[in-house]
């Protein structure tokens, strides 16, 4: 693992380091893609760069990873790793891309920081670097073995069997293998990339929750429309809506994702707001299909219930199990829904067992919110279990 003499070098120059991290990653994409722009075909994500996301999560996992080493020298923080892998294999990063960001990212930290970069403060950073790289490849190639596809090369033709309005700003995509074989194997809760290429060319990626039953041969994948409100609208599900129609066909990664539904029989908390409501149908799928009886809470906020997607889905599901309850939370109460609470959500009220799993999805508000009024209540945060669509922004708080 880490070496005393890195691991003392790291702790002096961590601050230092840690403050200009912004500054070095922004530093860093930028030298990267004006020497390398096809990473920006297929792989990078525009709109995430665009708005600074990916480089924030950048900053934050490499935070996140070094104190952890400085923390304890011997183990590795499995949290980050196994979150930054599952995304890696979703769009299709292989150990050679590796060498790449060392390249570029170190180059960014000696342009930053300067003289302060000295031969030993360069040593025990590219130690760490390389620890963090040599553990994410080979669990990278673990995840692309069990998924049984070539590393780098996970792509799949789906054919678009039907299309669903669940919304005005929300539609699903019910897909079937173009080619006829089986679905690849996939978990309740995992999420694929779709990628596309783009009206200038350029293909680009977005991960998108199965909402259906991970075990049927079809698969379902719902899509918000994303408006920027100030910022680029998102071109994927822009795209998604306007154009594709039944009959059409999209290039589909094998299913990933670390945060799925465990197999005990503790009771079931699903928190959700939004579009994060997805992963949650997926998993209530699998439960109403293997014929569950585990105790199921599900508790979603939205802005109002035609704005709900799959909200119909949500409640027939819940029915179809023998100990499952629902909830819901908005901001703007309708008629469709007079039991729902109005307001934001609030799980003061809610009852919880202490020995439940929980699970959340939704914006990092909201998530933020949820999880504090959750360990309020008593649930070891352990037992709390997010996903987070795009760069994870939370990572490092939320595997304090």
């Amino acid at each position: 693992m880490l070496s005393a003499e890195s691991a003392a070098m790291i702790r002096a120059t961590l601050p230092a380091v840690g403050a200009a991290l912004d500054e070095i990653t922004t530093r860093f994409y930028a030298t990267m893609f004006a020497d390398r722009p096809e990473l920006l075909d297929g792989m990078f994500n525009r709109g995430n760069q665009a708005g600074g996301t990916q480089r924030q999560a950048l900053a934050g996992s490499i935070a996140a990873f070094a104190s952890a080493l400085v923390a304890d020298p011997d183990t590795y923080p499995q949290a980050v790793l196994d979150r930054i892998a599952h995304k890696h294999v979703a769009v299709g990063v292989t150990e050679d891309q590796y060498v790449i960001v060392h390249k570029y990212l170190f180059a960014a930290i000696a342009d930053v920081l300067g003289a302060a970069v000295t031969p030993e403060v360069a040593a025990a950073w590219d130690e760490v670097y390389w620890l963090m790289a040599g553990a994410l490849i080979a669990q990278e190639a673990r995840l692309y073995q069990d998924a049984g596809v070539v590393p780098g090369d996970t792509w799949r033709r789906w054919t678009v069997v039907d299309r669903v309005r669940e919304t005005p700003d929300t539609a699903s995509f019910l897909l079937r293998p173009a080619d006829g074989a089986a679905a690849p194997g996939a978990r309740a809760g995992q999420y694929v990339s779709v990628r596309v290429r783009m009206p200038d060319g350029v293909h680009q990626l977005r991960q998108y929750s199965l909402s259906s039953a991970p075990d049927a041969e079809l698969r379902r994948i719902t899509v918000k429309r994303v408006h920027g409100h100030g910022t680029p609208d998102g071109e994927v599900s822009a795209l998604l809506h306007d154009t594709v129609q039944p009959g059409d066909e999209l290039t589909l990664s094998a299913p990933f994702g670390d945060v799925v539904l465990d197999d005990t029989d503790n009771p079931l908390v699903l928190v959700s707001a939004g579009i994060g409501c997805t992963p949650m149908v997926g998993m209530l799928e699998h439960l109403t299909a293997t014929r569950s009886t585990r105790p199921v809470t599900v508790l979603h906020a939205d802005r109002s219930p035609g704005e709900h997607a799959l909200r119909a889905r949500t409640r027939e599901l819940a029915g179809q199990l023998s100990d499952a309850r629902v909830e819901f939370w908005y901001e703007q109460p309708g008629a469709d829904e007079p039991d729902a609470h109005p307001g934001r959500i609030d799980l003061t009220g809610s009852v919880i067992p202490g020995n439940a799993r929980v699970y959340l999805c939704g914006p990092l508000p909201f998530m933020r919110e949820a999880r504090a009024q959750l360990l309020r209540a008593g649930i070891p945060a352990r037992r709390i279990r997010y996903e987070m669509f795009g760069p994870d922004l939370w990572l490092a708080d939320a595997t304090a």
